[in-house]
């Protein structure tokens, strides 16, 4: 029944067509500068909290928090992007509607298609791309796209070395004096402290001493990667 109604409903003319399309854009746009707000609020508190674990000398938990920082203000640096390729998606839109009042339907886009499989790989906008995917497709403005992969940069090994180098530079922005007033022996040595050993021979995570314990700063994470997600 459903395959009937779906026959006999009728079809979007491409004007009504791209009006959704970029309605749907628009709201992700909205979504993205909502989370991009929420991580930034996030991000004060807990700026805070690397600036009194400096006054107490504790630059293990001073690190631990630049860290999830740096990782907050990449993720918002993607989501940024993002936003401007879903803005692009739009454009090229609106570009392929004035071409269809001529030729009387709607032309593929490479740079749509382009826009819309760089897109897929973005976790924030995957399954909404997926369905704009195949949307496109039925209407004949893109090829169908098969990729699956979902971009796992944030995560890669290349990504933490860069997260790793930019710590540094957190620290002595948010801290200020009071990291660099430390002799820079003791605050390397207390900033590279390595792992504790477990009596199995397992190495175990540092508990930083600045946090009042692991539970408060996973707690912390823990709010940083929600708004990050």
């Amino acid at each position: 029944m459903e395959k009937v109604m779906n026959i006999l409903k009728p079809k979007p003319n491409p004007q009504q067509q791209l009006r959704d399309w970029q309605r749907r854009l628009c709201q992700e746009c909205r979504n993205i500068e909502r989370q991009i707000r929420d991580i930034q609020r996030e991000e004060k508190s807990v700026q805070k909290a690397i600036r009194e674990a400096a006054k107490r000398n504790d630059m293990v938990s001073a690190k631990a928090l630049a860290k999830e920082i740096v990782r907050s203000r990449k993720t918002v640096t993607h989501l940024y992007e993002n936003k401007a390729q879903l803005n692009s998606i739009s454009m090229h839109l609106g570009e392929s509607v004035a071409i269809a009042r001529t030729v009387g339907h709607l032309s593929k886009s490479a740079d749509v298609m382009k826009l819309v499989n760089n897109l897929m790989k973005a976790p924030e906008v995957a399954t909404t791309m997926q369905e704009f995917n195949k949307e496109m497709t039925k209407a004949g403005v893109i090829e169908e796209i098969v990729n699956d992969a979902v971009d796992s940069a944030l995560d890669s090994e290349d990504m933490e070395e860069e997260i790793e180098e930019e710590v540094d530079k957190v620290l002595t922005a948010i801290a200020g004096e009071t990291a660099a007033e430390l002799p820079e022996a003791i605050r390397k040595e207390i900033i590279k402290q390595p792992a504790q050993t477990s009596e199995n021979g397992q190495e175990e995570e540092a508990i930083p001493e600045g946090v009042d314990d692991e539970e408060e700063l996973e707690e912390i994470r823990a709010r940083l990667a929600k708004v990050r997600s």
